[in-house]
């Protein structure tokens, strides 16, 4: 029987990855309870339309209007950066009661910077929020190219940094004329694209926020958004397209092999860097109908390795054991042939080769290192999210907290962790950074926090106390919870590189009976 998940169309395979981003955007879940207000009792002091009639440079108020829904002001607004005749959109929804004082930001996902469909959330918490669309409608990445086919470098400004910068200018402009007080406090809370929109935010525009949630965050964008490409080009030069039954019993066996080495067995990998399982240990298996053989292990071993130069130097960061390889491994159809992930061969058709007709089967694993190196070349400093300096935001007293899941299939969080390591050693070591900045890895989910593993919970919670209290976060709690919505399954998430380890007494489900530790040697 054939899986039917194997045999999807690439439009369809890559919607549903593409739902794995918004998942990943939309993963900060918000405060149980509303925060405090900083201005209790405030109100208005001016009607909604009037808003309309605020002057800020560079900016049309497109429409003022109340919600008919929720009752809340609802603003779009048009910024521009002449004389390019760009157009960013930008959306802020302003509580006409119960303002909590604050102003929240939210992120995007993929090539969108972000919708006004994430303002309903952070509104009904008493936040003044904002959201754009960065200068461009829909998810595709056509619109680094102009109508005549050349790089819009405008347009990829202000996806990469500008539009999220005007979205809280505008956002705090407003917030400051409809309550007649500006926002004593500013966060930005996004997951994946949005991860890296806080963090760009952080580096380029360190007054904009007093705290920032980056989740899963797509920094090093310009290194693993090519990368993302290299499973395809492992099946295709191998002339060997694993299916998804393999793939999948792959990721089980070492899961399997490596699960018990952190003393817990939960089906999660907790430190997947350690785990060396091979492949190998499958040849001749029977998986469904297939038989695994060495070309599959070999394929399989090279996709966890990652991408490497022809001279076998290293290029960028694998998906780990515990990972779902079909995302970005995957096949379908008869023969079975590859079906790449959209934003990467996007990312190359558009802003790489500018071709939007190129065909991905041509690319040897030569070529894929010449687009790589041109990807890191043209637009590291444009995108790449991966400046280490953040002594401007740590100085004026901005706080971040950022998580990832260790099974992230689209965004590898080694080169999360590889940024935090830069960023300590940059800001004066682990500890002067742990002042300002915390990662917090999540084992067994990936990049929507979904998987074996549990999900982490209160990350707004904690940057409201770090920010406005002083009390930075030594851990964050993981949950899951039944089809009820019970909590069936606790565990602590402690600050990196320390972990979390059973104290081999109570039941394994419950955090208190877990404790921090430093990583295995």
């Amino acid at each position: 029987m054939k899986d039917n998940a194997s045999v999807r169309s690439p439009r369809i395979q890559s919607a549903i990855l593409l739902a794995a981003l918004v998942a990943a955007a939309g993963s900060i879940r918000a405060a149980e309870a509303p925060p405090p207000p900083v201005f209790p009792g405030i109100k208005p002091v001016c009607p909604c339309e009037s808003l309309s009639r605020v002057s800020i440079p560079n900016t049309t108020i497109d429409s003022a209007t109340l919600d008919p829904s929720t009752g809340q002001c609802r603003v779009t607004a048009t910024v521009t950066h002449p004389p390019s005749g760009d157009r960013v959109r930008v959306f802020i929804g302003l509580p006409v009661t119960n303002w909590n004082g604050r102003f929240r930001g939210n992120g995007g996902g993929g090539f969108s910077g972000g919708s006004a469909a994430s303002l309903a959330g952070p509104e009904a918490q008493g936040y003044a929020a904002g959201a754009t669309d960065t200068g461009h409608e829909g998810g595709s990445g056509r619109f680094a190219l102009d109508a005549n086919g050349r790089l819009n470098w405008q347009a990829i400004q202000d996806n990469a940094y500008l539009g999220i910068h005007d979205m809280t200018v505008v956002g705090k402009a407003l917030t400051r004329a409809f309550y007649g007080k500006a926002p004593r406090y500013s966060y930005f809370v996004g997951g994946s694209t949005g991860g890296r929109q806080g963090l760009m935010e952080a580096q380029r525009f360190p007054g904009d926020y007093d705290g920032i949630v980056s989740a899963c965050p797509a920094i090093n964008w310009h290194r693993f958004i090519p990368a993302d490409l290299w499973p395809q080009v492992v099946m295709a030069a191998a002339s060997n397209f694993v299916s998804k039954s393999k793939l999948a019993a792959a990721r089980a066996a070492a899961v399997a092999a490596c699960d018990a080495s952190d003393g817990v067995a939960d089906g999660v990998i907790d430190d997947p860097e350690r785990c060396d399982y091979d492949p190998k240990a499958l040849v001749g298996a029977r998986i469904g109908e297939e038989i695994f053989t060495e070309c599959d292990a070999d394929v399989i071993r090279k996709i966890w390795e990652g991408p490497r130069g022809q001279d076998g130097t290293f290029l960028w960061h694998g998906l780990t054991r515990g990972t779902d390889l079909f995302a970005l491994a995957g096949t379908g159809g008869t023969p079975l042939t590859g079906k790449p992930f959209s934003i990467p061969l996007e990312w190359c058709q558009y802003f790489l080769l500018q071709n939007p007709q190129w065909n991905w089967m041509t690319l040897t694993p030569a070529g894929f290192e010449s687009l790589w190196r041109q990807s890191v070349e043209q637009y590291g400093d444009v995108i790449g999210t991966d400046d280490p300096n953040l002594r401007r935001f740590r100085d004026r007293g901005g706080k971040i907290i950022v998580c990832h899941g260790l099974d992230d299939q689209l965004v590898p969080a080694h080169g999360t962790i590889d940024y935090f390591k830069r960023l300590q050693r940059r800001m004066g070591g682990p500890e002067r950074t742990s002042q300002f900045a915390r990662l917090f890895l999540a084992p067994g989910v990936d990049h929507g926090f979904r998987g074996p593993g549990l999900t982490p919970t209160g990350q707004m919670e904690a940057i409201i106390r770090w920010v406005e209290h002083g009390q930075a976060p030594d851990r964050l709690l993981a949950e899951r919870r039944d089809a009820s919505g019970r909590v069936v399954r606790t565990r602590p998430l402690f600050p990196y590189p320390q972990v979390a380890r059973y104290k081999g007494t109570g039941s394994t489900d419950d955090a208190a009976n877990y404790e921090s530790r430093p990583p295995a040697p």
